[in-house]
C-alpha cells in the first residue's frame, strides 16, 4: 500500500482515534453512540498508523505531497 496521508493528517487521525476509543470504552456515552465512537476511533487509529485511507484512494485524493 502506498501512503496517501501526510504526517499532519496521520497525527490528527491517531489523536482523534485514541480520544474516541477512550470515550467509547471508558465512559461518557452509552448505547449506539458508544459503538459508533469505538468503530470510528478504531478506523481513525488504523488509518493514522498505516498512512493509507481507502476513502482517499476511492476518490483519488492524497494529502501526501511525496
Amino acid at each position: 500500500m502506498k501512503t496517501n496521508e501526510s504526517a499532519l493528517d496521520r497525527i490528527i487521525r491517531v489523536i482523534a482515534g485514541i480520544a474516541l476509543l477512550a470515550v467509547g470504552i471508558f465512559g461518557g456515552i452509552v448505547g449506539a453512540w458508544q459503538i459508533v465512537a469505538i468503530v470510528v476511533g478504531a478506523v481513525l487509529l488504523l488509518t493514522g498508523l498505516t498512512g493509507f485511507c481507502l476513502i482517499y484512494k476511492l476518490f483519488n485524493f492524497s494529502t501526501n505531497k511525496k
